[in-house]
């Protein structure tokens, strides 16, 4: 009796450069992004547990959350929830970049996240005032690796355009052409510049 092999179903889902479409990737990656934003912003709005209602001595309602009460887990909660939601709100303004309406796009994306920071602050409890400049941190993390890609990308993009039309493939440690091996020198790459 021989066994049967089954095909893999996983290949069929995987992105294909060369069956996708641009516009189907792009939407696709916008209804995931919205997806993930709308999650974490609720999630962040009202956290695990609910909140407690709190009156204090001048009869001002406080709202705290019940998952602050475990405070390294709601630390760890709020500092991956804010890395979700901010790159997922970069996602949605990479993607809709040069779209019609991008500007309200970006104005909506930068509110909703004021928005979540205000509600963050509203349910957390005071002593956590010295760590909310790590869920700062976290929130730019994503946009602040996307600029390092871009500069390291530059600064590659730049040092092809120094080099002959025969080798443009990048320069080495030995300061020679990748493709054909010969060396450039100084002088000779400031020429082409």
């Amino acid at each position: 009796m021989s066994l049967y092999k089954s095909k893999s179903w996983i290949p069929d889902f995987q992105y294909n450069p060369n069956k996708d479409e641009a516009d189907t990737v792009r939407n696709a990656l916008l209804v995931v992004a919205a997806l993930i934003a709308a999650v974490t912003f609720q999630a962040g709005v009202n956290p695990p547990g609910g909140v407690w209602q709190d009156y204090n001595r001048e009869n001002a309602t406080l709202w705290t959350a019940i998952y602050a009460s475990q405070e390294p887990d709601f630390y760890v909660f709020l500092v991956f929830n804010t890395v979700a939601l901010s790159t997922s709100v970069l996602v949605i303004i990479s993607l809709t970049y040069k779209f019609p309406f991008h500007l309200e796009v970006l104005i909506a994306t930068a509110s909703m996240l004021a928005t979540y920071a205000s509600a963050i602050f509203a349910v957390t409890p005071a002593n956590y005032s010295y760590q909310f400049r790590f869920i700062l941190i976290a929130a730019a993390l994503p946009f602040v690796l996307r600029a390092l890609i871009y500069l390291v990308k530059y600064k590659a993009n730049q040092e092809q355009e120094n080099l002959c039309g025969k080798c443009r493939s990048g320069i080495s440690e030995d300061n020679s052409c990748r493709k054909c091996g010969s060396k450039i020198s100084e002088n000779s790459v400031a020429d082409k510049a």
